[in-house]
């Protein structure tokens, strides 16, 4: 911890951009230079043996089984320096655990074996299934190498092995024209999606399947980037991806990595950035199939006794300070973005990273909370060095933390103090939206605390505002449409039913979604679903609902059916990113509140040049109602809630002109007289 002279320095003279626009943060500055000083120096240290930090991050080139050709023959690397012994086992040796023993170097704690093309015909070939065999401790175990391309999983026993995989004909990319820039022009509008529950049909979906029938629907839509969850192999299906087993192997469930290339190519050329949902705050702690305990050690990738298990998601927790799972983790990055051509990564579970109470029944109040002894230094130099090795590799890759605790900095440059993620997802917006439904009438909701909530982020630290993620549609849990709709979801959404809670629960999904985009972030998500309000919840098939796949699906039919309000929520969320797409909407600076009228539940605020007025009136329209606005002139509405095809009553002719009274010389902002209908919301644009 710095001490009172260098604490009082760092108040008088601070040199860092993120503390000279945060007064209350150049008391820490210290320990942000102390922090850009260790990144620098572990850099230096890279450099000096590696080359640079692109070779470091080179290690999946070099350990796991890779053919030769030069040698003419199979090699095999393995990294278990606590080990007594370990073999290479398989369909090419009959599984005998004797017949190909690797040979250990005492320096590095890297076993290393080779099998030559011609020996007595006997080689690893495509399709071969293999493991390696691990003698610590007097025990022995058959283990996945860490490095492998490709688990596979026998139907029968349900054991996983790696498999050789080599295929025929090479997947020739044909994505050498896209650009991240391009697609997202500066505003992700982003699609979270699962490719095995994506189908309608009750089974696991392929990566060719979501490529052939999702893509075009989620290019239709108008997101333009793509979250794919649960893509790291992972031994449970219900884990929801989230308990990795093999970090360089895409599921094999799903299909082939050819498959997955194939999948992202085509998005590539559809103009959808592919973003993969990375788990590096934790493993699973499966044997078995995953790194823990690999060498006997207790201790080889992560830590050693309590520290290594997490106390809420019963897994296994990273040693980020030893450099050969910094190596590991790095490596993992370059890979997937180089040999898949992922265009970024949305990293799961960084408050668990960043403090060892990982987030835990913890409160962050004061800046405390964020510098002080609970936070892992090693963690943050670890992302700090991911930031740092992305940029390097694909500058243009997009990095989102999933973060709760508003880390100051962790979405800012680290040559400004940040740790160098773009974006931070806004996890408390759907924590206030749920809240509200769940415990409060729409009539009572506090429009000031849902602006606060809205407008509550870090100057300079870009946010991706959400409704609902995948969080919200688990069992368990409960989507907004499941709150808002309850029970007539299955009965009354016919578009000619009348039912008043169908029309109540369709206006505020609307509107809910629409202030979400427009005020909260400068980045936009909704999981995959959700944006034609699913009726049902996610659930993968498990003993306590008899292995089924009916919650573990998408119901698309719903949404093109016509004759329902899920067609017309659909309609209304295309018509929204529309909106955003066209003007530009979340780049242009956030939000400003014009009017908070708390006695007729109006909120009118200014962004990109338009402005928003939401009524969360339940029962009154207001005719001539006065609004604020920033400049005189002729206003029209580009969007209204309340159009037919959305699921609205037409109440507003949409070809009126609206002329400013007032303002001029005075003091007061010119004003727009409007009709407000009760539930709506209206967009306006002038000129």
């Amino acid at each position: 911890m710095p001490t009172d002279d260098t604490l009082t320095a760092a108040v008088a003279a601070p040199t860092l951009a993120l503390t000279q626009e945060d007064s209350w943060l150049q008391p820490y500055e210290p320990i942000l230079l102390a922090r850009q000083q260790r990144l620098a120096d572990r850099l230096a240290a890279i450099t000096k043996e590696y080359g640079s930090l692109s070779k470091f991050a080179t290690a999946h080139q070099r350990l796991g089984l890779h053919y030769d050709a030069r040698r003419r023959g199979y090699v095999v690397r393995e990294w278990a320096p606590s080990a007594e012994a370990v073999s290479l086992v398989g369909d090419f040796n009959f599984w005998n655990r004797e017949a190909d023993y690797l040979q250990k170097d005492e320096a590095t704690g890297v076993w290393e074996g080779f099998i030559a093309d011609d020996e007595n015909g006997r080689r690893p070939a495509a399709g071969t299934r293999y493991k390696l065999h691990v003698v610590a401790h007097g025990q022995s175990k058959d283990r996945l190498p860490a490095y492998l391309r490709r688990a596979v999983q026998d139907e029968v026993t349900k054991d996983y092995s790696a498999q050789v995989w080599v295929p025929e004909n090479p997947f020739k990319w044909t994505d050498q024209t896209f650009r991240i820039a391009n697609a997202t022009k500066g505003q992700p509008l982003i699609y979270e999606a699962h490719v095995g529950m994506a189908q309608e049909q009750g089974r696991v979906g392929t990566y060719r399947e979501f490529a052939d029938y999702i893509l075009p629907r989620i290019q239709a839509d108008g997101y333009n980037t793509i979250q794919l969850m649960a893509i790291l192999e992972h031994p449970y299906y219900g884990s929801f991806g989230y308990h990795v087993a093999n970090f360089f192997a895409p599921s094999s469930r799903f299909g082939t990595p050819d498959d997955l290339k194939y999948l992202i190519n085509e998005a590539h050329k559809r103009g959808l950035a592919v973003l993969l949902d990375l788990v590096h705050s934790h493993a699973v702690k499966n044997e078995a199939e995953g790194l823990a305990d690999f060498d006997g050690s207790g201790n080889l990738y992560f830590h050693k006794g309590a520290r290594g298990n997490h106390p809420g998601w019963d897994s296994k927790l990273f040693d980020y300070g030893r450099p050969e799972v910094q190596q590991f983790l790095l490596s993992n990055l370059r890979y997937w973005l180089e040999e898949f051509h992922f265009d970024g990564f949305r990293f799961d579970g960084v408050t668990s990273m960043l403090y060892h109470h990982h987030g835990e029944g913890h409160a962050f109040g004061g800046y405390d909370s964020y510098f002080g002894p609970d936070a892992d230094d090693d963690a943050i130099l670890y992302l700090m060095l991911a930031s740092t090795l992305v940029r390097e590799v694909k500058k243009s890759a997009l990095l989102i933390a999933e973060d709760m605790s508003g880390l100051p900095g962790l979405c800012r440059p680290i040559a400004e103090g940040g740790v160098g993620f773009d974006y931070r997802l806004a996890m408390g917006l759907p924590d206030f939206w749920i809240k509200n439904l769940k415990h409060k009438r729409d009539e009572d909701w506090d429009l000031g605390e849902l602006w606060h909530q809205l407008t509550n982020r870090r100057a300079g630290e870009k946010t991706v505002a959400y409704a609902e993620s995948h969080d919200q549609a688990l069992v368990g849990d409960k989507t907004l449409s499941h709150w808002l709709y309850d029970s007539t979801i299955y009965t009354n959404m016919g578009v000619l039913d009348g039912d008043p809670q169908v029309a109540r629960a369709t206006a505020l999904h609307k509107l809910i979604r629409l202030i979400t985009l427009s005020a909260g972030g400068e980045a936009y998500l909704t999981f995959m679903g959700n944006e034609f309000g699913h009726p049902e919840w996610v659930d993968f098939p498990r003993a306590g609902n008899d292995w089924s796949y009916h919650y573990a699906r998408r119901q698309w039919s719903l949404a093109d059916n016509p004759d329902l309000r899920f067609h017309q929520l659909g309609t209304f969320d295309q018509a929204m990113l529309q909106l955003a797409r066209e003007r530009q909407l979340l780049t242009k600076g956030p939000a400003t509140l014009l009017n908070l009228d708390y006695e007729n539940r109006v909120l009118t605020f200014e962004r990109a040049g338009l402005v928003f007025v939401f009524s969360f009136n339940v029962s009154s329209s207001f005719f001539d109602y006065s609004i604020p606005v920033p400049a005189t002139g002729r206003y029209r509405l580009l969007l209204s809630t309340d159009r037919p095809e959305f699921g609205g009553f037409a109440r507003l002719d949409e070809k009126v002109i609206y002329d400013t009274f007032g303002g001029g010389g005075t003091a007061e902002a010119p004003r727009l007289r409007l009709y407000v209908p009760s539930r709506t919301a209206l967009v306006l644009v002038r000129g």
